[in-house]
């Protein structure tokens, strides 16, 4: 453990971490008529991606040549190992999101989807079991047949204690329709019921490697500096939608979006309905359900912590993103202290653990 935190703050949650699951780890779980189809599933995922690399000119191994030191770490791929990691940074608890998109491939299968979506979630409840209040999986949850997914999420909950669910960025293309249709209400009710949280971590779209292609800089600067504010199209989908309306207890957590953009975008929205848009699904202004039913995670980002109070303190949650090229580790503990320097006990607390442990029911 690097340094310690002043202020009283010896607990930390990282509300965005990762681990290493591979299509490999998928096939050895899934029947053998299925494997062809989940390859095919993941080349089609893969095409945008390839194409960007084709068009700047770079070697297939990559986009860049930058790894984290934590990306050589065994705990992105061992549990056990990733304990000792987390004693090394003096993080308690991480909130963990795979690497790979399971449900671009499975959303890409016309049959065995629901084994593959199924030996993702068992894979990942594995890896967790190194110590299961320790390490939470953000379970990846089937939406194409609504029945399904509430019979998988009951499943997840009873046989592997889930605490939330991790959905796409961008449901449309997966063949969803957007989250405030009616189709997906018996899921959502389920959810606000037993108060898990619905995880929506940002994620590349299709459409931004289009980007990458055209970016001038080594390590994609401008492509990689353009996700998180792709989340402000989701966020918009929620908060104007009238969804909140229906669901009023229902939780979001918004993934990596950072900070700083989102008193800019609410004001935006709140702006908006006294010149002259029309929100008919909506009772209050859109800022009163974000605070009410959204929350964001955060990395070192003083300049996001200055502004807590325009955000709301309640809704702000610190992550390591370990082991991305932006983690903090094995130096949490410093950033912590650096981010939080000056910050009223009670709310530096909240930020770096109390809100986390409130909506994920650690």
């Amino acid at each position: 453990m690097s340094g310690s935190v002043p202020n009283g703050l010896d607990r930390l949650i990282s509300v965005d971490s990762h681990y290493q699951c591979t299509v490999d780890a998928l096939k050895e779980r899934t029947s053998a008529k299925f494997h062809d189809a989940i390859d095919h599933a993941n080349r089609l995922v893969e095409a945008p991606k390839r194409a960007a690399v084709h068009l700047r000119g770079l070697p297939p191994v990559g986009l860049g040549s930058y790894l984290h030191e934590a990306a050589r770490n065994p705990g992105y791929f061992d549990p056990v190992a990733r304990l000792a990691a987390m004693d090394d940074d003096g993080v308690d608890v991480e909130i963990l999101f795979s690497d790979l998109s399971s449900f671009r491939i499975f959303y890409k299968m016309l049959d065995g989807w629901k084994e593959t979506a199924r030996a993702f979630n068992d894979f990942s409840s594995d890896f967790a079991a190194a110590d299961p209040d320790r390490l939470l999986v953000a379970y990846q949850l089937p939406l194409r047949e609504i029945d399904h997914a509430v019979a998988e999420l009951d499943r997840l909950v009873s046989d592997h204690g889930a605490r939330t669910i991790h959905l796409p960025t961008s449901p449309n293309e997966c063949g969803l329709p957007e989250y405030f249709d009616p189709r997906y209400d018996p899921l959502w009710a389920r959810l606000q019921e037993m108060k898990i949280p619905v995880c929506i971590h940002l994620g590349v779209s299709d459409a931004t490697w289009e980007i990458a292609a055209r970016d001038p800089t080594p390590q994609m600067g401008v492509f990689t500096s353009q996700q998180p504010l792709r989340l402000a199209e989701q966020l918009g989908m929620l908060l104007l939608s009238g969804l909140f309306e229906r669901f009023p207890d229902l939780q979001f957590v918004l993934v990596e979006p950072g900070l700083a953009w989102v008193p800019w975008y609410l004001n935006t929205l709140d702006s908006m309905t006294t010149h002259g848009y029309e929100f008919p699904a909506l009772k209050d202004k859109p800022s009163a359900y974000f605070h009410r039913n959204i929350s964001l995670t955060f990395m070192d980002e003083r300049r996001g912590v200055e502004m807590r109070h325009e955000i709301g303190v309640d809704r702000i949650m610190w992550s390591t993103d370990f082991p991305h090229p932006a983690c903090t580790w094995p130096n949490s503990r410093k950033v912590v202290a650096d981010l939080m320097a000056g910050v009223p006990d009670d709310e530096a607390h909240k930020m770096v653990y109390g809100n986390a442990k409130r909506i994920f029911n650690v």
